[in-house]
């Protein structure tokens, strides 16, 4: 198994997306299969490491792919072929 040590990403993130579907921590955890309590601990920081397994269910209760979960400013590969093109123009 594999741990993911960056749990204030993880922490900020569940509870950001969690607020923006206006799910309560109980009604989260009852659709991820976690206890509200373990939810706490994840978005108060008070766990050190999580399995990436977990990471992958809190991600699959939103309909996410952990990558969308756990980065979700990244640029799509429009944006990113849009940013290449203009970073060579300027070059």
């Amino acid at each position: 198994m594999t741990w993911v040590k960056s749990i204030e990403k993880v922490s900020k993130r569940l509870r950001e997306l969690r607020e923006r579907h206006n799910l309560t921590q109980q009604e989260l955890a009852e659709v991820a299969d976690f206890s509200q309590n373990f939810l706490q601990q994840i978005e108060a920081c008070r766990k050190k490491e999580i399995w990436l397994s977990t990471v992958e269910r809190l991600a699959a209760a939103f309909s996410l792919d952990v990558h969308e979960f756990l980065a979700p400013q990244c640029p799509t590969g429009t944006k990113l072929a849009k940013k290449v093109t203009s970073s060579r123009v300027h070059k």
